[in-house]
C-alpha cells in the first residue's frame, strides 16, 4: 500500500518542532531539504490545526501544548509565578541571590529573580528578560547540559562561529559532559566562542553555580545561586549551598507538575510523587525559613 508522500513530509516537519523544542524556518530547510516556502505552507497548516505555534520574540516555531500536556505550565508566566515563593524560600537559606531562567532560540531569558530582597549592590542580577548564554553562564550550562541530544545537537548549531577555533567545539562538549556527572553546572572554564555574555562574565567579578528543573527528566529552566568571586570559591559554595539549589529546583518542578495536573483534575501519581520523594521528604514550604 502506497503511502501519502505529503501527510509524510508534513509529520517530518512537526517531528522536527517536538525533536527541538523550537525551531526556526533555516532550521527546518537545512534538516529536511525542503523548500523554505513549502515549509512555511507546512507550518501554516499545522498551526491553523493547533499543533504548533511561531513566537514573536524570535520567529521560532514551537510545540503546541494542550490541557493534556500540561495546558499552561511551562509559560514563562506561570512557571514564574510558581517558582516565585520557592525562590524567595532560597533567599531565607542562602546568602546570595538567584535567577531562574528558561530556553529560548539561542539564549536563556530570566523570568524571575530573588535579587531584590538582598542589600547587595555587588551581586544584583537581572532584572526579568535579561538574555544569558547558553555557554558562558553556568545558568545556560546548566540548561544545555541537561537537554536531551537533538535539542542539545540544534542549540549548539546554533551557537557555532562560522570559524570555530579547532578544537573548541570538543571542548565544550567536554565542559558539558563533566557538568552532567557533576551534578550542577559553574562558569568555569572559559569558553572561547562569541557571544553576548563572555566579555560581562570575564569582567563582572562574579562567581555562579546552576542547576536545571527537570520535568520527565527533560529541564524546563534552570537556577543559579550568583555571588561575588572574593567572598567565596566554587567549592566552598557549593559545599555549603548546593544541597538547597537542588532541593529548590525539585520543589519548582513538583509544584509545575501539581499545577499542571490541578488544571487537568488530577491528583499527582504515586509515580511522580515518588520521583521527588528523596527531595520533598525533608522539604521546607515557601513560607518557612531554615
Amino acid at each position: 500500500m502506497k503511502t501519502v508522500r505529503a501527510l509524510e513530509r508534513g509529520l517530518d516537519v512537526l517531528l522536527q518542532v517536538q525533536a527541538r523544542r523550537a525551531a526556526s524556518l533555516h532550521e527546518m530547510h537545512v534538516a529536511l531539504g525542503l523548500p523554505k516556502a513549502t515549509l512555511l505552507r507546512m507550518l501554516q497548516t499545522l498551526g491553523q490545526k493547533g499543533l504548533i505555534w511561531q513566537r514573536l520574540a524570535d520567529g521560532a516555531y514551537l510545540p503546541h501544548v494542550d490541557a493534556r500536556a500540561r495546558s499552561q505550565a511551562l509559560t514563562l508566566e506561570h512557571v514564574a509565578e510558581v517558582a516565585s515563593p520557592w525562590l524567595k524560600a532560597l533567599s531565607t537559606r542562602v546568602s546570595w541571590p538567584s535567577v531562574l531562567a528558561m530556553p529560548r532560540l539561542d539564549h536563556m531569558e530570566i523570568v524571575e529573580t530573588n535579587s531584590p530582597l538582598f542589600r547587595l549592590d555587588s551581586a544584583t542580577l537581572g532584572p526579568v528578560g535579561v538574555k544569558l548564554s547558553y555557554i558562558h553562564t553556568a545558568t545556560g550550562r546548566a540548561y544545555l547540559a541537561a537537554c536531551r541530544e537533538e535539542e542539545r545537537e540544534a542549540i549548539i548549531t546554533r551557537l557555532r562561529p562560522r570559524n570555530p577555533q579547532e578544537g573548541s567545539e570538543a571542548d565544550l562538549r567536554a565542559i558539558l559532559a563533566e557538568t552532567r556527572v557533576r551534578g550542577y553546572a559553574a562558569r568555569e572554564p572559559l569558553h572561547p566562542w562569541p557571544d553576548r555574555s563572555r566579555q560581562l562574565v570575564l569582567r563582572d567579578g562574579r562567581r555562579s553555580m546552576a542547576v536545571p528543573i527537570l520535568l520527565d527528566g527533560a529541564p524546563v529552566a534552570s537556577i543559579n545561586i550568583t555571588w561575588p568571586a572574593k567572598r567565596g570559591t566554587d567549592d566552598a559554595v557549593m559545599l555549603r549551598h548546593l544541597g538547597a539549589l537542588k532541593h529548590t529546583a525539585r520543589e519548582i518542578a513538583m509544584a509545575i507538575e501539581r499545577a499542571a495536573l490541578a488544571a487537568e483534575g488530577r491528583a499527582p501519581s504515586g509515580a511522580i510523587m515518588a520521583q521527588f520523594a528523596a527531595g520533598t521528604a525533608k522539604s521546607v514550604s515557601p513560607g518557612e525559613n531554615s
